[in-house]
C-alpha cells in the first residue's frame, strides 16, 4: 500500500512581496499567483490524481480549484489544513516585528516552537491536526495519488513530524517552500519517505 501525497504551498499571495506573516488572515492571490495556479492545474490534469484536498483559506482554495477541475475530481476543503495563527505577528513584516516586539522576535528565532508568537497557535497542535488529516487520508486512499494544497509553516512542521526531525528546527531544515512547487511524500505501509522537495513546474509539465 503506497499513498503518494503532493504537498503544495498555495500560489503567490498579495502579501508575498513584503513577506508579511499571513497565518489566519484570509488573503487573495496576486495575478502572478493565478498564473502559478494555472501551471499547477496543467500538471494535475496529467498526474493521475485520485483526490484533491485544500485548506479552506482563499489563497489555497483559489490555487486548488483549477487543479481539481482539470483532474476531473471534486475539491475537498479541510479546516485541519489551515495555516497557523501567528498571533501578535499576524500581518507584520520582520522589520515591523523588530521595531514593535524585539524580545518576542528574538525568542521566536531561537525556538519557533517553544516560543511561538504570543496569541498564536501552538505549532505542536498544528502538527497534530495535519497528522490526523494524513492518517485519515491513508484510510481513504491507501494506494492513491493526492494533491494537498496548504501553507508553508504547517507543511514544514508536518515534514519534520513525519521524518522524525526536530520540530524547533523546521525553519532551518526547510528554510523555504516555493509557491506551487511539488513536495512529494510516499507513505508505504505507514512509513514516510520524501521523494521531492520544491520541485518546480514548467508550462505543460507532467510527472
Amino acid at each position: 500500500m503506497s499513498l503518494h501525497v503532493f504537498l503544495v504551498r498555495h500560489a503567490q499571495s498579495v502579501w508575498h512581496d513584503e513577506n508579511r506573516y499571513a497565518g489566519a488572515t484570509d488573503i487573495d492571490l496576486t495575478p502572478y499567483g493565478h498564473g502559478q495556479a494555472d501551471r499547477l492545474a496543467d500538471w494535475a490534469g496529467h498526474a493521475g490524481l485520485t483526490a484533491v484536498r485544500s485548506s479552506p483559506m482563499r489563497r489555497c482554495r483559489a490555487t486548488a480549484e483549477q487543479s481539481a477541475a482539470r483532474a476531473g475530481l471534486p475539491l475537498g476543503l479541510d479546516p485541519r489544513l489551515r495555516e497557523l495563527d501567528f498571533g501578535v505577528a499576524e500581518g507584520l513584516t520582520r522589520t515591523e516585528m523588530r521595531r514593535r516586539m524585539p524580545k518576542d522576535l528574538d525568542a521566536f528565532e531561537d525556538d519557533p516552537v517553544g516560543h511561538h508568537f504570543p496569541g498564536g497557535e501552538d505549532p505542536l497542535e498544528a502538527g497534530r491536526r495535519y497528522l490526523d488529516f494524513l492518517d485519515e487520508l491513508r484510510t481513504e486512499h491507501p494506494d492513491g495519488r493526492v494533491l494537498v494544497v496548504a501553507h508553508s509553516t504547517a507543511i514544514r512542521l508536518t515534514l519534520c513530524r513525519l521524518l522524525g526531525l526536530p520540530l524547533r528546527d523546521y525553519r532551518r531544515l526547510f528554510p523555504y517552500l516555493a509557491n506551487c512547487a511539488l513536495n512529494e511524500l510516499v507513505l508505504r505501509d505507514g512509513v514516510p519517505a520524501l521523494l521531492a522537495l520544491n520541485k518546480e513546474l514548467t508550462p505543460g509539465a507532467a510527472e
